[in-house]
């Protein structure tokens, strides 16, 4: 009778063990499904968060200012062009909006856009949280060309496109370089990252000796376009920096994922077919040349490129192809916030937007670096 009782407990352990072994890794993969169903929704709600913080902060942005008007006839303004006979608008807004206040907001929209967007692609590319176009030299090579343009009074165009024109052609000198740089060299990360660093130096050193004797009035134009600003928006510009803009997006588009292989590291990602040295070298160019095309009429702006990236990184995760829409989004936001710090600080003068950026940005930064060391431990 023992022996029974104990044969039949040794067969329910078993079956109890069986059952056990059938049903853990179905939990496992319930539990998977649902993890992954609540990253999806977080990032829709924060790509949705993105869009609707996004149009109100720009109608904030033009309801701002010396004439101000609310919200609402902000949007009028805009809308009352496309369908006069709905939105009845005064001209005194209709102007301000128009002339004044769109173009500026558009400008922080496409450059923050950008900005975020070179940021992104170039962490993803080098594997480090602090690389950008302008650690690869870009600005130090538009601030250059700006300074020659401000001080000599030549450059490769005359006229009104004087410092632009300058601006552009120095901040894609890096790019020549680094590109030389990697057929010698290779295109491994550490290079690219050194050569650009180095350039940075050599760009800087110039730009100072430049200034050194340059006379009061050239150095304080040489510092503020340095430093960025948004006041020198215009209408003209804005299809220059879109255009590139939606050419450099697709682009990274199409390689996001092998952005995301990359991630791995070199060797990995060339075993699962990625031409590595190609792509890096593409998404350098496309990341240079659009903040090479929005420095040239901003000036240099910094921290949106770092730092958006960053706070996207945290709430959507590291696949590049909602990092890239989402790091847009993000960077379109944090300068025109910015925007609207600088010109209503200390109303009605106008500070420059970099400065204002720089000091968002670098205490953002700090925190999210402790942040993280914190969730590591």
């Amino acid at each position: 009778m023992a022996e029974t009782t104990k044969e039949g407990s040794n067969v329910m352990v078993v079956k109890r063990r069986v059952v056990t072994a059938y049903n853990t890794p179905q939990d496992g993969v319930t539990e998977e499904k649902r993890k992954y169903r609540r990253l999806l929704l977080r990032r829709s709600l924060f790509l949705i968060f993105c869009v609707i913080l996004l149009l109100t902060v720009a109608g904030v942005s033009l309801a701002l200012g010396s004439a101000e008007m609310s919200f609402f006839d902000a949007y009028a303004a805009i809308f009352g062009r496309f369908f006069p006979n709905i939105f009845h608008v005064t001209p005194l807004a209709d102007t301000v909006v128009w002339t004044l206040r769109l173009p500026r907001m558009l400008l922080a929209v496409l450059a923050g856009a950008a900005f975020a967007m070179a940021g992104s692609t170039t962490q993803a590319i080098l594997r480090n949280p602090l690389a950008t176009p302008y650690t690869l030299g870009v600005s130090a090579g538009a601030a250059l060309g700006a300074a020659i343009g401000i001080i000599v009074g030549r450059g490769v165009t005359d006229g009104p496109l004087l410092i632009v024109g300058n601006s552009f052609v120095f901040s894609i000198i890096p790019i020549f370089v680094i590109l030389l740089m990697i057929k010698r060299r290779g295109a491994s990360p550490e290079t690219i990252i050194l050569s650009g660093i180095a350039i940075m130096y050599i760009f800087s050193a110039c730009t100072t000796l430049l200034q050194y004797f340059a006379e009061s009035n050239a150095v304080s134009a040489t510092v503020f376009w340095a430093i960025g600003d948004l006041s020198r928006a215009a209408w003209w510009q804005l299809p220059y920096i879109l255009s590139v803009f939606i050419l450099c997006f697709i682009i990274n588009l199409r390689l996001a994922w092998d952005l995301n292989i990359m991630k791995m590291g070199d060797d990995s990602a060339k075993s699962l077919g990625v031409e590595v040295d190609r792509v890096r070298i593409i998404v350098l160019l496309t990341a240079c040349l659009s903040t090479a095309v929005v420095v040239s009429f901003t000036g240099a702006i910094g921290f949106i490129c770092l730092v958006a990236p960053h706070i996207c990184r945290a709430v959507v995760g590291g696949d590049e192809r909602l990092l890239l829409v989402s790091s847009s989004l993000f960077g379109a936001i944090l300068l025109i916030f910015a925007d609207i710090i600088a010109r209503r600080l200390i109303a009605p003068i106008v500070l420059p937007v970099g400065a204002i950026t720089a000091f968002l940005g670098g205490p953002l930064l700090l925190y999210l670096l402790i942040r993280r060391r914190r969730v590591n431990q």
